[in-house]
């Protein structure tokens, strides 16, 4: 009570209330909520032998409201936990079975939703990455968003120290094992047997069959896995193709057509358009023209039989190859070759900046051109691979002519 008036005193809470005590003072208003709460079933008010009122929140409440701050925190599954206490309970040995089994039981249900809630937030990444209009924004979702919020905190380790595949095989043989044990399913049917109140013989159908379920989802948890790692992959190169799409112009076909899709986006930007209002876009007219052709009858497919005609044979002259203008294509595609940027060049591109140096500040890269940015973007993406010749540490952000950016340290392996 105390707590709810308090709340109703300072003054940003005078709107949250409804009509029907919104005239009371403050300790009016905080008995209208908690009449409400018992109300709707969030809370049960219990008055012991002296008179005292005590609030308590329902079971289903407390679970509820533990959800809703876990999800304004942003708190990430720790899959680790859930590997390793799984590991743990299989090494182990008790003599409580039955207990032991369901406890593997909902920690493996856990560890499955976690993978999924993953996989599903990058999905929701890739979904959200279409509404970034600039590479200001592209760029500070992928860094500032999508490296901290899901490689750093749950992609990463879910790869490295946390990977399922360094747990999974003892824990399928242990529990192979213990499926195959006549005393560890005598025993352990005859614990759920008492816990659910159930006959012996559901009981161990129920063992078998929960062995079975966590065997099962430990062996196809890699269909999982690969779907997040393919996601992560896929989001990573979106972002950068979309990056180094507004980052490019020219005047080339692919420059004026990026240049009419901007130009369009800008207007029903503007406009608040929908989908289908693009054809509403005024110089689309000046552009483009569709218009549709029509047949007066399956005639107009005819075509004459002409008269045969006397063939005559010509000579076919083979042009002399130009040896500039070959030499000039081999020489374009050489240097587009030169700039595909792959894993390799972009660690000879390090080895060659770092010379003798152990750790060297991404902001003292060359940074002239935005050639020598998308490198830097390159270099910051390949640095999450484990079979790269550096590693990095991200820093604060900074900016170097006019690339800005979150600072990151290279460090020799």
């Amino acid at each position: 009570m105390d707590e709810l008036q308090y709340y109703f005193d300072q003054s940003a809470s005078a709107e949250v209330v409804e009509e029907d005590f919104a005239q009371s003072d403050s300790r009016g208003k905080a008995n209208g909520i908690l009449r409400r709460l018992e109300n709707y079933g969030w809370i049960e008010i219990e008055t012991d032998k002296s008179y005292v009122q005590r609030v308590n929140f329902k079971e289903y409440s407390v679970r509820l409201i533990k959800t809703l701050l876990e999800i304004e925190e942003g708190k990430q599954t720790e899959y680790q936990g859930y590997i390793y206490t799984i590991y743990t309970l299989v090494r182990s040995s008790t003599d409580n079975p039955g207990i032991v089994l369901m406890q593997i039981m909902e920690n493996t249900d856990l560890l499955i939703t976690g993978l999924k809630n993953l996989n599903s937030n990058i999905k929701h990444y890739i979904d959200e990455l279409t509404k970034h209009k600039t590479v200001s924004e592209i760029m500070d979702a992928l860094f500032n968003d999508y490296i901290t919020n899901i490689v750093d905190k749950a992609y990463h380790r879910l790869m490295t120290s946390d990977n399922v595949s360094k747990f999974r095989p003892e824990i399928i043989e242990r529990l192979e094992a213990k499926s195959r044990s006549r005393s560890y399913m005598e025993k352990t049917s005859a614990e759920i047997a008492g816990l659910q109140e159930i006959s012996q013989e559901e009981a161990r159908e129920a063992v078998y069959r929960f062995l079975h379920e966590i065997i099962e989802a430990f062996r196809n948890m890699d269909e999982i896995l690969t779907e997040i790692n393919q996601k992560n992959t896929q989001y990573q190169r979106a972002a950068i193709n979309r990056a180094k799409f507004l980052l490019s112009g020219n005047e080339d076909v692919r420059g004026q057509l990026k240049e009419i899709l901007i130009g369009i986006n800008e207007i029903m930007n503007q406009e608040q358009m929908e989908l289908g209002g693009i054809y509403q876009v005024g110089f689309l007219e000046n552009l483009i023209r569709i218009y549709s052709c029509s047949f007066l009858d399956e005639n107009s497919f005819y075509s004459p039989i002409e008269g045969r005609k006397e063939f005559i044979p010509q000579q076919l002259e083979i042009p002399e190859p130009d040896m500039g203008q070959r030499q000039e294509k081999m020489k374009k595609m050489m240097e587009k070759m030169q700039r595909i940027l792959s894993p390799e060049k972009i660690g000879n591109y390090i080895d060659t900046q770092m010379g003798d140096k152990k750790v060297l500040p991404a902001s003292e890269l060359p940074m002239d051109s935005v050639e020598d940015f998308v490198k830097v973007i390159y270099v910051r993406l390949y640095g999450q691979r484990k079979n790269m010749n550096y590693r990095i540490t991200v820093e604060n952000e900074t900016e170097v002519n006019g690339f800005r950016f979150k600072d990151f340290k290279i460090w020799r392996k």
